[in-house]
């Protein structure tokens, strides 16, 4: 398949009302069970509403309740759109990017962005890893000191990152780099018994005693690549996201940098087929409560 292109997006979702028949048709469907009068129901669209109503009781479903888009005021062909952008970048999009490209104000395109961003994570999810796993950590934003931590004055983000050789890669934010706070993350994600490959951390020791099949290299030698063992995946991976946040967003703050990394996991663990990734976020969305 072929990537989607500006005019095909308009051409399909030309206005808001084929947007929120979208979504409707995604998460209820004609013939869906109104849940007042318990009826399998025909469903009207309720002008100058997102809404629709039962044929038999006149019940309202709300079908952006529980989506990104419930409590917005935003034309739903403009979070579509701005979805579509998302979808068709490899470093992401500014909120100063769709401040231009949808004509909102600076306040709601970043607020666009935020939930777009936790709506990709919540999409990916955070499946176990198994098999060839890669563990390393990183520090995002401030400044290295010569031996590529922190400096003494660094505002840098501690992340915790894990990928499965030709799987899915997970990132956690994380207080610090310390033993304690790095193994229960690897442990609550990678399946034991798994091979494991890091670097020298004295952090990493422990794997081995923890049921995994642990082997490292020596990056402070030189040393890349031992048999087997690596860490190549996860470096490259660091390098592009450090990469899209510096030269898209400049900078992000740890109280929000959890939700850049959803996004950015979101797309490499889409990336065998990328052109799904727009169908797949605007048609999937948590279960509907049945009590609307």
């Amino acid at each position: 398949m072929k990537p989607m292109t500006v005019r095909e997006f308009f051409k399909k979702y030309p206005d808001d009302d084929t947007c929120l028949l979208h979504i409707f048709e995604c998460r209820f469907g004609q013939g869906h069970t109104c849940p007042k009068c318990e009826k399998p129901s025909k469903w009207y669209k309720i002008k100058a509403e997102r809404a629709y109503s039962c044929q038999h009781c006149g019940h309202h479903l709300h079908p952006t309740v529980g989506t990104p888009f419930a409590k917005s005021r935003t034309p739903l062909q403009l979070w579509f759109y701005a979805i579509y952008l998302f979808t068709t970048t490899r470093n992401g999009v500014s909120a100063k990017e769709l401040q231009r490209q949808l004509g909102v104000t600076y306040k709601c395109a970043w607020r666009m962005g935020h939930e777009i961003r936790k709506h990709m994570a919540s999409v990916d999810g955070d499946e176990s890893l198994s098999g060839h796993v890669e563990i390393d950590e990183a520090y995002i934003g401030g400044k290295d000191n010569q031996k590529g931590r922190p400096g003494k004055d660094s505002n840098k983000t501690a992340v915790l990152g894990m990928v499965q050789r030709d799987g899915k890669v997970i990132t956690k934010v994380v207080d610090n780099a310390q033993k304690a706070t790095l193994l229960p993350i690897v442990e609550d994600h990678v399946e034991e018994g798994s091979t494991v490959s890091t670097d020298e951390y004295r952090a990493y020791k422990a794997l081995r005693e923890m049921g995994y099949d642990h082997g490292s290299v020596v990056h402070s030698m030189e040393q890349w690549v031992d048999g087997i063992h690596h860490t190549n995946s996860m470096e490259g991976y660091w390098a592009h996201l450090k990469k899209a946040i510096s030269s898209t967003h400049v900078a992000v703050s740890k109280k929000h940098l959890q939700s850049y990394l959803g996004e950015f996991e979101y797309r490499y663990n889409t990336r065998s087929n990328p052109v799904q990734m727009f169908p797949e976020l605007i048609s999937s969305f948590s279960h509907p409560n049945s009590n609307q």
